[in-house]
Protein backbone atom coordinates (compact mmCIF):
# COMPACT_ATOMS: atom_id res chain seq x y z
CA UNK A 1 0.00 0.00 0.00
CA UNK A 2 1.31 3.47 -1.12
CA UNK A 3 2.19 5.85 2.17
CA UNK A 4 0.26 9.31 2.02
CA UNK A 5 1.64 12.53 2.79
CA UNK A 6 0.26 15.49 3.75
CA UNK A 7 1.72 18.42 1.79
CA UNK A 8 1.82 22.00 2.85
CA UNK A 9 3.46 24.20 0.35
CA UNK A 10 4.87 27.71 1.72
CA UNK A 11 4.07 31.11 0.17
CA UNK A 12 4.57 34.58 0.66
CA UNK A 13 3.06 38.14 -0.13
CA UNK A 14 5.63 40.01 -1.32
CA UNK A 15 7.83 37.31 -3.20
CA UNK A 16 7.54 35.68 -6.22
CA UNK A 17 3.73 34.05 -6.45
CA UNK A 18 4.51 32.27 -9.31
CA UNK A 19 7.63 30.29 -8.15
CA UNK A 20 4.84 28.67 -5.48
CA UNK A 21 2.66 27.66 -8.52
CA UNK A 22 5.20 25.98 -10.08
CA UNK A 23 7.13 24.28 -6.81
CA UNK A 24 3.26 23.18 -6.11
CA UNK A 25 3.44 21.52 -9.49
CA UNK A 26 6.87 20.37 -9.33
CA UNK A 27 6.86 18.53 -6.20
CA UNK A 28 3.24 16.97 -6.77
CA UNK A 29 4.99 15.57 -9.85
CA UNK A 30 8.20 14.25 -8.04
CA UNK A 31 6.11 12.40 -5.16
CA UNK A 32 3.81 11.13 -7.53
CA UNK A 33 6.50 9.71 -9.43
CA UNK A 34 7.97 7.63 -6.33
CA UNK A 35 4.66 6.24 -5.47
CA UNK A 36 3.21 8.24 -2.51
CA UNK A 37 0.14 9.43 -2.56
CA UNK A 38 -0.58 13.08 -1.37
CA UNK A 39 -3.44 14.80 0.82
CA UNK A 40 -2.93 18.86 -0.09
CA UNK A 41 -5.34 21.68 -0.78
CA UNK A 42 -6.28 22.03 -4.12
CA UNK A 43 -5.75 25.49 -6.00
CA UNK A 44 -9.82 26.49 -5.82
CA UNK A 45 -9.22 25.75 -2.06
CA UNK A 46 -6.79 28.00 -1.51
CA UNK A 47 -4.37 30.93 -3.84
CA UNK A 48 -2.31 27.94 -5.82
CA UNK A 49 -2.65 25.54 -3.55
CA UNK A 50 -0.44 27.23 -1.27
CA UNK A 51 -0.15 28.01 2.28
CA UNK A 52 0.27 31.86 3.34
CA UNK A 53 -2.69 33.04 5.62
CA UNK A 54 -4.56 32.01 8.89
CA UNK A 55 -7.57 30.73 6.64
CA UNK A 56 -4.93 28.57 4.47
CA UNK A 57 -4.05 27.20 7.63
CA UNK A 58 -7.44 26.50 8.78
CA UNK A 59 -8.79 24.96 5.48
CA UNK A 60 -5.60 22.64 5.01
CA UNK A 61 -5.85 21.92 8.61
CA UNK A 62 -9.45 20.72 8.21
CA UNK A 63 -8.01 18.05 5.03
CA UNK A 64 -5.78 16.88 7.03
CA UNK A 65 -7.93 16.09 10.00
CA UNK A 66 -10.55 14.61 7.66
CA UNK A 67 -7.55 12.40 6.56
CA UNK A 68 -5.69 11.74 9.87
CA UNK A 69 -5.68 8.13 9.31
CA UNK A 70 -4.05 7.97 5.46
CA UNK A 71 -1.56 10.61 6.68
CA UNK A 72 1.89 9.25 7.77
CA UNK A 73 3.95 12.44 8.26
CA UNK A 74 3.86 16.04 6.35
CA UNK A 75 6.13 17.76 3.83
CA UNK A 76 6.76 21.58 3.90
CA UNK A 77 8.12 22.76 1.51
CA UNK A 78 8.91 26.26 0.15
CA UNK A 79 9.36 27.10 -3.46
CA UNK A 80 10.08 30.79 -1.76
CA UNK A 81 10.33 31.97 1.94
CA UNK A 82 7.00 31.20 2.83
CA UNK A 83 4.90 32.46 5.67
CA UNK A 84 6.46 31.24 8.96
CA UNK A 85 3.59 30.95 10.98
CA UNK A 86 1.17 29.55 8.44
CA UNK A 87 2.95 26.00 8.28
CA UNK A 88 3.39 25.59 12.08
CA UNK A 89 0.18 27.12 12.59
CA UNK A 90 -1.32 24.11 9.93
CA UNK A 91 0.15 21.51 12.04
CA UNK A 92 -1.09 22.47 15.50
CA UNK A 93 -4.83 22.54 14.56
CA UNK A 94 -4.89 19.62 12.34
CA UNK A 95 -3.96 17.56 15.39
CA UNK A 96 -1.74 15.28 13.49
CA UNK A 97 0.99 14.03 15.21
CA UNK A 98 3.23 12.46 12.89
CA UNK A 99 6.72 13.19 11.42
CA UNK A 100 7.48 16.30 9.29
CA UNK A 101 10.57 17.02 6.59
CA UNK A 102 11.26 20.75 5.79
CA UNK A 103 12.38 21.23 2.31
CA UNK A 104 13.47 24.07 0.29
CA UNK A 105 14.11 24.81 -2.90
CA UNK A 106 17.36 26.35 -3.94
CA UNK A 107 17.92 29.44 -5.74
CA UNK A 108 20.07 29.87 -9.51
CA UNK A 109 23.09 32.41 -8.68
CA UNK A 110 22.14 34.17 -11.90
CA UNK A 111 18.32 34.18 -10.93
CA UNK A 112 18.55 36.84 -7.94
CA UNK A 113 16.66 39.59 -9.41
CA UNK A 114 13.02 40.91 -8.07
CA UNK A 115 11.06 38.59 -10.18
CA UNK A 116 13.23 35.32 -9.75
CA UNK A 117 14.95 35.34 -5.84
CA UNK A 118 12.93 32.36 -3.84
CA UNK A 119 14.98 33.39 -0.45
CA UNK A 120 13.71 29.73 0.78
CA UNK A 121 17.42 29.43 1.94
CA UNK A 122 16.22 32.27 4.50
CA UNK A 123 12.52 31.25 4.58
CA UNK A 124 13.66 27.85 5.87
CA UNK A 125 15.54 28.98 9.03
CA UNK A 126 12.27 30.99 9.84
CA UNK A 127 9.74 27.68 9.08
CA UNK A 128 12.06 25.90 11.64
CA UNK A 129 12.44 28.31 13.88
CA UNK A 130 8.50 28.77 14.01
CA UNK A 131 8.35 24.74 14.66
CA UNK A 132 10.74 24.66 17.62
CA UNK A 133 8.18 27.36 19.31
CA UNK A 134 5.40 25.43 18.94
CA UNK A 135 7.13 22.25 20.01
CA UNK A 136 6.73 20.69 16.82
CA UNK A 137 9.03 17.28 15.82
CA UNK A 138 10.52 18.30 12.56
CA UNK A 139 13.45 16.39 10.21
CA UNK A 140 15.61 18.40 7.48
CA UNK A 141 16.99 17.17 4.18
CA UNK A 142 20.33 16.55 3.82
CA UNK A 143 21.08 19.67 2.14
CA UNK A 144 19.69 23.43 3.45
CA UNK A 145 18.70 23.63 -0.19
CA UNK A 146 17.65 20.33 -2.54
CA UNK A 147 16.21 20.59 -6.27
CA UNK A 148 12.91 18.14 -5.95
CA UNK A 149 14.75 16.56 -9.23
CA UNK A 150 18.21 16.28 -7.74
CA UNK A 151 19.31 12.09 -6.65
CA UNK A 152 19.89 13.69 -3.29
CA UNK A 153 16.07 14.87 -2.57
CA UNK A 154 15.03 11.10 -3.90
CA UNK A 155 17.02 9.81 -1.08
CA UNK A 156 15.67 12.03 1.47
CA UNK A 157 12.05 11.10 0.68
CA UNK A 158 12.92 7.52 0.94
CA UNK A 159 14.94 8.38 4.58
CA UNK A 160 11.38 10.28 5.40
CA UNK A 161 9.62 7.52 4.24
CA UNK A 162 10.94 4.92 6.28
CA UNK A 163 10.88 6.94 9.76
CA UNK A 164 7.31 7.49 8.87
CA UNK A 165 6.86 3.36 8.59
CA UNK A 166 9.00 3.55 11.60
CA UNK A 167 6.53 5.90 13.96
CA UNK A 168 3.39 4.48 12.43
CA UNK A 169 4.18 1.22 13.24
CA UNK A 170 5.19 2.07 17.16
CA UNK A 171 1.77 3.30 18.15
CA UNK A 172 -0.70 1.60 19.37
CA UNK A 173 1.38 -1.56 18.78
CA UNK A 174 0.57 -4.76 20.37
CA UNK A 175 3.26 -7.28 21.37
CA UNK A 176 2.82 -10.94 21.78
CA UNK A 177 4.59 -12.75 24.27
CA UNK A 178 4.23 -17.13 24.80
CA UNK A 179 5.14 -18.95 27.45
CA UNK A 180 7.05 -17.42 31.00
CA UNK A 181 11.11 -16.17 30.35
CA UNK A 182 13.35 -18.92 30.97
CA UNK A 183 14.66 -18.99 34.21
CA UNK A 184 18.03 -18.53 33.43
CA UNK A 185 17.75 -15.39 31.61
CA UNK A 186 17.64 -12.36 33.58
CA UNK A 187 19.13 -10.56 31.18
CA UNK A 188 15.49 -10.68 29.11
CA UNK A 189 13.26 -9.09 31.48
CA UNK A 190 11.78 -6.23 30.93
CA UNK A 191 9.33 -3.52 32.09
CA UNK A 192 5.56 -4.16 30.52
CA UNK A 193 4.62 -0.97 32.58
CA UNK A 194 7.48 1.30 30.70
CA UNK A 195 6.32 -0.33 27.30
CA UNK A 196 3.02 0.72 27.94
CA UNK A 197 3.72 4.19 28.44
CA UNK A 198 5.42 4.42 25.34
CA UNK A 199 1.66 2.92 23.68
CA UNK A 200 3.22 -0.48 23.36
CA UNK A 201 0.68 -3.13 24.76
CA UNK A 202 1.60 -6.79 25.67
CA UNK A 203 -0.49 -9.81 25.03
CA UNK A 204 0.50 -12.59 27.13
CA UNK A 205 -0.31 -16.69 26.66
CA UNK A 206 0.73 -19.40 28.97
CA UNK A 207 2.74 -22.17 26.52
CA UNK A 208 0.22 -24.80 28.45
CA UNK A 209 -1.97 -23.15 26.31
CA UNK A 210 -0.56 -23.67 23.33
CA UNK A 211 0.57 -26.70 23.65
CA UNK A 212 -3.01 -27.48 24.96
CA UNK A 213 -4.63 -26.45 21.49
CA UNK A 214 -1.91 -28.27 19.57
CA UNK A 215 -3.10 -31.44 21.40
CA UNK A 216 -6.47 -31.02 20.19
CA UNK A 217 -5.47 -31.41 16.74
CA UNK A 218 -5.94 -34.10 14.35
CA UNK A 219 -3.21 -34.75 11.93
CA UNK A 220 -5.43 -35.10 9.47
CA UNK A 221 -6.81 -32.05 9.42
CA UNK A 222 -6.88 -30.24 6.94
CA UNK A 223 -5.23 -26.73 8.29
CA UNK A 224 -2.53 -29.19 9.92
CA UNK A 225 -1.67 -30.83 6.34
CA UNK A 226 -1.10 -27.44 4.33
CA UNK A 227 0.62 -26.10 7.25
CA UNK A 228 2.80 -29.52 6.78
CA UNK A 229 3.43 -28.50 3.18
CA UNK A 230 3.91 -25.12 4.00
CA UNK A 231 7.22 -26.24 5.88
CA UNK A 232 8.04 -28.37 3.27
CA UNK A 233 8.01 -26.13 0.80
CA UNK A 234 9.60 -23.01 3.21
CA UNK A 235 13.06 -25.20 4.01
CA UNK A 236 14.88 -28.04 3.53
CA UNK A 237 13.42 -31.37 5.65
CA UNK A 238 15.87 -33.97 4.61
CA UNK A 239 16.32 -36.57 7.40
CA UNK A 240 13.59 -34.58 9.98
CA UNK A 241 11.30 -37.21 10.96
CA UNK A 242 7.97 -36.75 9.29
CA UNK A 243 6.30 -36.50 13.03
CA UNK A 244 8.04 -33.48 14.12
CA UNK A 245 7.02 -32.04 11.24
CA UNK A 246 3.19 -32.54 12.00
CA UNK A 247 4.35 -31.18 15.10
CA UNK A 248 5.52 -28.00 13.61
CA UNK A 249 2.67 -27.59 11.57
CA UNK A 250 -0.24 -27.83 14.46
CA UNK A 251 2.34 -24.75 16.16
CA UNK A 252 1.91 -22.86 12.84
CA UNK A 253 -1.99 -23.52 12.94
CA UNK A 254 -2.57 -22.65 16.56
CA UNK A 255 0.11 -19.65 16.47
CA UNK A 256 -1.77 -18.16 13.20
CA UNK A 257 -4.95 -18.11 15.48
CA UNK A 258 -3.30 -16.87 17.88
CA UNK A 259 -1.89 -13.71 16.46
CA UNK A 260 -5.39 -13.32 14.21
CA UNK A 261 -7.75 -13.20 17.52
CA UNK A 262 -4.95 -10.88 19.38
CA UNK A 263 -4.00 -8.53 16.74
CA UNK A 264 -0.44 -8.99 18.01
CA UNK A 265 2.17 -7.38 15.45
CA UNK A 266 5.27 -10.05 16.56
CA UNK A 267 5.77 -11.97 19.15
CA UNK A 268 8.81 -13.30 21.25
CA UNK A 269 8.30 -17.60 22.28
CA UNK A 270 9.23 -19.76 25.35
CA UNK A 271 11.62 -21.71 22.63
CA UNK A 272 13.11 -24.11 25.32
CA UNK A 273 13.20 -25.74 27.09
CA UNK A 274 9.72 -26.73 28.18
CA UNK A 275 8.30 -27.14 24.59
CA UNK A 276 10.70 -29.73 24.07
CA UNK A 277 9.98 -31.88 26.99
CA UNK A 278 6.46 -31.44 26.74
CA UNK A 279 5.69 -31.56 23.03
CA UNK A 280 8.74 -32.58 21.18
CA UNK A 281 10.19 -29.96 18.96
CA UNK A 282 11.86 -26.44 18.74
CA UNK A 283 9.49 -24.42 17.66
CA UNK A 284 12.67 -22.41 15.84
CA UNK A 285 11.02 -23.10 11.89
CA UNK A 286 7.87 -21.85 13.10
CA UNK A 287 9.25 -18.95 14.04
CA UNK A 288 11.72 -18.48 10.94
CA UNK A 289 8.70 -18.43 8.76
CA UNK A 290 6.88 -15.94 10.90
CA UNK A 291 9.60 -13.40 10.80
CA UNK A 292 9.97 -14.07 6.91
CA UNK A 293 6.66 -12.78 6.53
CA UNK A 294 7.38 -9.78 8.55
CA UNK A 295 5.91 -11.02 12.04
CA UNK A 296 9.19 -11.11 13.57
CA UNK A 297 9.03 -13.79 15.84
CA UNK A 298 11.98 -13.32 19.19
CA UNK A 299 13.77 -16.29 21.44
CA UNK A 300 13.60 -16.95 24.89
CA UNK A 301 10.83 -14.46 25.42
CA UNK A 302 13.16 -11.25 24.41
CA UNK A 303 10.09 -9.52 23.85
CA UNK A 304 12.11 -6.28 23.85
CA UNK A 305 14.36 -8.33 21.03
CA UNK A 306 11.02 -8.76 18.96
CA UNK A 307 10.65 -4.83 19.02
CA UNK A 308 13.96 -4.72 18.29
CA UNK A 309 13.71 -6.83 15.07
CA UNK A 310 10.49 -5.25 14.43
CA UNK A 311 11.72 -1.61 14.33
CA UNK A 312 14.41 -2.80 11.72
CA UNK A 313 12.37 -4.27 9.72
CA UNK A 314 9.91 -1.13 9.20
CA UNK A 315 12.60 0.76 8.49
CA UNK A 316 14.23 -1.78 5.81
CA UNK A 317 11.16 -3.32 4.83
CA UNK A 318 13.06 -6.64 4.57
CA UNK A 319 12.76 -9.34 7.49
CA UNK A 320 15.04 -9.10 10.27
CA UNK A 321 16.81 -11.79 12.95
CA UNK A 322 17.72 -11.73 16.78
CA UNK A 323 21.29 -13.09 16.93
CA UNK A 324 23.57 -13.74 20.15
CA UNK A 325 26.89 -11.75 20.49
CA UNK A 326 28.24 -14.66 20.48
CA UNK A 327 32.11 -15.02 19.86
CA UNK A 328 35.42 -13.17 18.84
CA UNK A 329 36.96 -13.44 15.28
CA UNK A 330 40.70 -14.56 15.96
CA UNK A 331 42.43 -11.14 17.06
CA UNK A 332 40.42 -9.08 14.89
CA UNK A 333 38.73 -6.36 17.43
CA UNK A 334 36.07 -5.02 14.92
CA UNK A 335 34.95 -8.36 14.23
CA UNK A 336 32.05 -10.72 15.75
CA UNK A 337 30.63 -14.06 15.43
CA UNK A 338 26.83 -13.51 15.54
CA UNK A 339 25.19 -16.90 16.10
CA UNK A 340 21.42 -18.45 17.24
CA UNK A 341 20.61 -21.68 17.18
CA UNK A 342 18.68 -20.82 14.96
CA UNK A 343 15.48 -19.44 14.03
CA UNK A 344 16.59 -17.02 10.70
CA UNK A 345 14.19 -15.80 8.66
CA UNK A 346 15.11 -18.00 5.60
CA UNK A 347 16.07 -14.37 3.64
CA UNK A 348 18.92 -14.02 6.12
CA UNK A 349 20.26 -17.58 5.87
CA UNK A 350 22.31 -19.27 2.78
CA UNK A 351 22.43 -22.94 2.24
CA UNK A 352 19.25 -22.80 4.92
CA UNK A 353 18.39 -26.45 6.18
CA UNK A 354 16.63 -27.85 9.05
CA UNK A 355 18.46 -29.44 11.82
CA UNK A 356 17.97 -30.14 15.76
CA UNK A 357 18.84 -28.14 18.53
CA UNK A 358 22.52 -29.11 19.01
CA UNK A 359 23.11 -26.83 22.36
CA UNK A 360 19.99 -28.03 24.14
CA UNK A 361 20.20 -31.95 22.98
CA UNK A 362 22.57 -32.18 25.08
CA UNK A 363 19.89 -31.78 28.17
CA UNK A 364 16.74 -33.59 26.33
CA UNK A 365 17.30 -36.00 24.15
CA UNK A 366 17.44 -34.59 19.91
CA UNK A 367 14.54 -36.76 18.83
CA UNK A 368 12.80 -34.07 21.10
CA UNK A 369 15.03 -31.13 19.26
CA UNK A 370 14.65 -31.19 15.59
CA UNK A 371 13.23 -27.69 14.38
CA UNK A 372 16.32 -25.59 14.14
CA UNK A 373 17.57 -23.81 11.09
CA UNK A 374 21.20 -23.93 9.77
CA UNK A 375 22.70 -21.88 7.18
CA UNK A 376 24.69 -19.18 7.10
CA UNK A 377 23.77 -15.44 6.64
CA UNK A 378 24.50 -13.79 3.18
CA UNK A 379 27.42 -10.98 3.18
CA UNK A 380 26.61 -7.39 2.64
CA UNK A 381 25.70 -4.43 4.45
CA UNK A 382 24.31 -4.53 7.77
CA UNK A 383 22.29 -3.05 10.45
CA UNK A 384 22.30 -4.07 14.39
CA UNK A 385 19.84 -2.54 16.83
CA UNK A 386 18.56 -3.25 20.35
CA UNK A 387 16.36 -1.32 22.20
CA UNK A 388 15.82 -1.89 26.26
CA UNK A 389 13.57 -0.90 29.08
CA UNK A 390 15.13 1.21 31.65
CA UNK A 391 13.66 0.67 34.65
CA UNK A 392 16.05 3.34 36.75
CA UNK A 393 14.88 6.30 34.67
CA UNK A 394 11.57 4.61 33.72
CA UNK A 395 12.27 4.97 29.87
CA UNK A 396 13.05 3.05 26.75
CA UNK A 397 17.15 3.41 25.66
CA UNK A 398 18.13 2.07 22.30
CA UNK A 399 21.37 1.38 20.32
CA UNK A 400 21.87 1.36 16.45
CA UNK A 401 25.34 0.30 14.87
CA UNK A 402 25.74 -0.76 11.12
CA UNK A 403 28.65 -2.67 9.49
CA UNK A 404 28.92 -5.39 7.02
CA UNK A 405 28.93 -9.44 7.32
CA UNK A 406 32.17 -10.69 6.03
CA UNK A 407 32.94 -13.68 4.07
CA UNK A 408 34.23 -15.13 7.03
CA UNK A 409 33.59 -18.95 7.34
CA UNK A 410 33.25 -20.41 10.76
CA UNK A 411 32.81 -24.09 11.16
CA UNK A 412 29.73 -24.94 13.81
CA UNK A 413 26.34 -25.47 13.95
CA UNK A 414 23.02 -22.91 13.65
CA UNK A 415 22.68 -20.09 11.78
CA UNK A 416 26.11 -17.95 12.27
CA UNK A 417 27.56 -15.37 10.19
CA UNK A 418 30.82 -12.95 10.85
CA UNK A 419 30.12 -9.15 11.64
CA UNK A 420 32.92 -6.24 10.94
CA UNK A 421 32.24 -3.42 13.02
CA UNK A 422 34.15 -0.26 12.90
CA UNK A 423 35.26 0.59 16.26
CA UNK A 424 33.42 -2.78 17.70
CA UNK A 425 35.07 -2.53 21.14
CA UNK A 426 34.07 1.00 21.74
CA UNK A 427 30.32 -0.52 21.03
CA UNK A 428 30.95 -3.52 23.01
CA UNK A 429 31.91 -1.65 25.99
CA UNK A 430 28.87 0.97 26.15
CA UNK A 431 26.57 -2.16 25.41
CA UNK A 432 28.07 -3.91 28.59
CA UNK A 433 28.06 -0.54 30.84
CA UNK A 434 25.01 0.51 29.79
CA UNK A 435 23.11 -3.31 30.63
CA UNK A 436 21.94 -3.99 27.34
CA UNK A 437 20.98 -7.57 26.72
CA UNK A 438 23.32 -10.27 24.86
CA UNK A 439 20.79 -10.00 21.97
CA UNK A 440 20.71 -7.78 18.90
CA UNK A 441 18.76 -7.46 15.90
CA UNK A 442 19.86 -7.53 12.69
CA UNK A 443 19.25 -6.58 9.05
CA UNK A 444 20.54 -6.71 5.60
CA UNK A 445 20.15 -3.29 4.86
CA UNK A 446 21.51 0.34 6.03
CA UNK A 447 18.90 1.44 8.05
CA UNK A 448 20.60 3.01 10.96
CA UNK A 449 19.87 6.88 10.11
CA UNK A 450 16.41 5.85 9.85
CA UNK A 451 15.88 4.17 13.16
CA UNK A 452 18.03 6.62 14.59
CA UNK A 453 15.97 9.74 13.79
CA UNK A 454 12.54 7.59 14.41
CA UNK A 455 13.86 7.02 17.51
CA UNK A 456 15.22 10.19 19.06
CA UNK A 457 13.38 12.80 17.43
CA UNK A 458 9.76 11.20 17.49
CA UNK A 459 9.32 8.37 19.55
CA UNK A 460 10.94 9.71 22.00
CA UNK A 461 13.90 6.95 22.86
CA UNK A 462 17.40 7.73 24.47
CA UNK A 463 19.22 6.66 21.42
CA UNK A 464 22.73 5.18 20.92
CA UNK A 465 24.04 5.81 17.26
CA UNK A 466 27.39 3.81 17.12
CA UNK A 467 28.36 4.87 13.14
CA UNK A 468 27.86 8.58 14.70
CA UNK A 469 28.86 9.77 17.90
Amino acid sequence: MAQTFGLIVGNRGFFPDELAKEGRSKILEVLEKKGFEVVAPSTEDTKFGTIETWEDAQKCARLFDENRHRIEGIIITLPNFGDERAAAQTIRLSGLNVPVLVHAFPDQINALDVQNRRDSFCGKLSICNNLKQFQIPFSLTSYHTEDPDSSIFGEDLEWFAGVCRVVKGFKNLKAGAVGARPAAFNTVRFSEKILESYGISVETIDLSEIIGNMNRLDNNNLKVKGKLQEIKDYIDTAGIPEEALVKMAKLLVVLEEWIETTGVSLFSFQCWNSIEENYGIMPCTVMSMFSEKLIPAACEVDLVGGLSMYALQLASQKPSALVDWNNNFGDDPDKAILFHCSNFPKSLLQGARMGYGDIISSSVSKEKAYGTCYGTIPNGELTLARLATNDEEGNLISYIAEGEITPDKVNTFGGIGVAKIEDLQDLLKYICINGFEHHVAISLSQSGDILSEAFENYLRIETYYHNIY
